[in-house]
């Protein structure tokens, strides 16, 4: 795909996807979420990408929504009655596809499916969506400039972007509640109290932070343990039961002791760094491949 409003620079084994529309304050479109679903696809199967660092061009994140197009602004075709059976039964065919999915939640479900650490460098304003893309990645790092607001209850709408399934679980149900029915915009500070940043740093600081932080998960680590991890993490605590973790851990176990897992005991026994050599996709255990299998 062309990209026109993503960038995607590769350095280091860390991927930077930049939003890239400064002059409207990289609000979000249906082309942006095109291209950052497959931004985020080709990273997961780039052996060169360890993590992805992703930020906004200019002065802003994501202002949230383009609400300036013609027709449903967002994108969706308003001829159509759709049902939740539509939803489960045909997600993937093009009228429910492209006229019914909110777009913000197929890049949502894109992220959560890359089987890397993906951090947000959250640098200016992130409204609406630009707040809800940033939840299913692992952290969100934020400059003193950012501004951040769940502001859908202001303009007669709900969250989006399987914010519902993730906001909960990344600040608490009360936080969470209180951020949505407020739907005010809150600054940096406010947000790292309610636990949604991680981290606040002044505005020329904030992307070497992202580097030298993701560096800190990737550098001397099992690229295909840290996948099994990341997937393991966000599905099993989701989980009925903890016996459905067992499962999945038993197998992410024995396919780990068998590949980087020998590597990394000789390492341990000889006193010496490791060197991991497994990559992904291609050292990825079968049963992790079917990341939506896993939710079934």
């Amino acid at each position: 795909m062309l990209r026109e409003t993503v960038r995607y620079d590769v350095a280091d084994a860390i991927l930077t996807l930049t939003l890239d529309r400064p002059d409207h304050l990289n609000a979000f479109t249906v082309r942006m979420a095109d291209e950052l679903e497959a931004a985020f696809a080709e990273a997961a199967a780039d052996p060169q990408v360890a993590a992805v660092v992703v930020t906004g061009s200019g002065r802003a994140f994501c202002a949230g929504m383009d609400l300036t197009r013609d027709g449903n602004v967002f994108g969706l075709d308003e001829t159509r009655t759709p049902t939740l059976d539509d939803l489960r039964k045909r997600p993937y065919e093009p009228e429910i596809e492209r006229g019914v999915r909110d777009t913000g939640g197929r890049v949502a479900l894109a992220i959560y499916q890359c089987p890397k650490p993906v951090i947000a460098a959250v640098n200016g304003p992130a409204v609406g969506i630009g707040a809800t893309m940033t939840l299913p990645m692992d952290f969100r790092l934020a400059s003193e400039k950012a501004r951040i607001g769940f502001v859908f209850g202001r303009l007669g709408i709900v969250p989006e972007a399987c914010s519902t399934w993730f906001l909960p679980r990344v600040i608490g149900m009360q936080n969470a509640l209180e951020v949505v029915y407020r739907a005010d915009i809150f600054d940096a500070e406010q947000a790292q109290r309610y636990g949604l940043v991680r981290t606040v740093y002044p505005p020329d600081e904030l992307l070497p932070a992202a580097y030298e932080f993701a560096h800190s998960l990737i550098d001397g680590r099992s690229a295909v343990a840290t996948a099994l991890t990341r997937q393991m993490l966000y599905r099993n605590s989701a989980a009925a039961s903890p016996l459905e973790a067992h499962r999945i851990e038993s197998l992410a176990m024995f396919y780990t002791s068998i590949g980087d897992g020998k590597e990394g005991v000789a390492a341990f026994l000889e006193k010496r760094p490791p060197e991991f050599r497994a990559g992904i996709p291609d050292d990825l255990p079968a049963f992790a491949r079917d990341t939506e299998g896993w939710q079934r």
